[in-house]
């Protein structure tokens, strides 16, 4: 009996084991087509970035080295500059109407520019770490390198929620650099090539979009980190990622 009640023990198991895998592996995986490459600077450890009015807007990390900068997306030029203080390591942006916001990564604590002169108008705390931020039209969303992404009022910045992210049943964690892009959201998961396509209503990821070999293996033998960094021409329906200290940004069409 002991021995029939252990392998009865054991299916089940496993196959709760297997119903957990099935799961976490639900949403399908497409790849991408390749449309355009663009210079992009090598010193910049892109954390956040954002396409508005023809320019690249992007945020860079590391202490001593963050940035917020205003970019000509043709030929990579810097065309705006402005410095984090050095004891802040500079985390996701997001443009609300005339003001930029970024977060920092350890310090609780964000900046608030004024988007034309990039001069900064004041910061904003909240709880934890700051990695991504994006935005649906009403709502500020954010990454914290959690498995939830939380929603802020964007007047106040303040949180007014959070929603968990799962793929089936099982929670999706390292959630960092974010995108609004056609009613979903897309996130880097830190420390893969993938991107997930997100319901900003369930939190469940819909589709995996897989980007590996997009960086040449010659570019990524010059010290490159990761995959960072999505951002969307909604006028022109392009979609543009890049990494951190990555020479390149690419221009890609997701797969159906």
């Amino acid at each position: 009996m002991r021995v029939m009640a252990l392998l009865t023990l054991a299916a089940a198991l496993s196959a709760g084991f297997n119903m957990q895998r099935r799961g976490a592996a639900g949403a399908p995986t497409v790849g991408y087509d390749l449309v355009k490459v663009y210079p992009h600077d090598p010193q910049a450890f892109t954390q956040g970035l954002v396409y508005l009015d023809g320019y690249l807007y992007e945020g860079t990390g590391l202490n001593g080295r963050s940035t917020l900068r205003k970019v000509k997306l043709e030929n990579g030029e810097v065309l705006q500059i402005q410095k984090v203080d050095s004891q802040y390591f500079g985390e996701g942006i997001v443009v609300w109407k005339d003001r930029i916001v970024q977060l920092t990564w350890q310090a609780g604590l964000g900046f608030i520019y004024d988007r034309a002169s990039f001069r900064r108008t004041g910061t904003f705390n909240y709880s934890g770490e700051g990695w991504g931020l994006t935005h649906d039209g009403t709502r500020i969303i954010m990454s914290d390198g959690s498995s939830s992404l939380r929603f802020l009022n964007p007047d106040t910045l303040k949180e007014t929620g959070r929603l968990p992210v799962k793929d089936g049943a099982t929670p999706v964690a390292n959630l960092n650099e974010l995108e609004f892009v056609k009613g979903a959201i897309l996130a880097n998961i830190w420390q893969t090539d993938r991107l997930a396509r997100i319901s900003p209503r369930t939190g469940q990821v819909m589709q995996w979009i897989d980007l590996r070999g997009l960086l040449d293996p010659r570019d990524a033998a010059h010290g490159v980190d990761v995959l960072n960094g999505i951002a969307y021409d909604a006028a022109r329906d392009r979609l543009f990622v890049t990494g951190k200290l990555w020479p390149k940004l690419f221009e890609i069409r997701i797969k159906r």
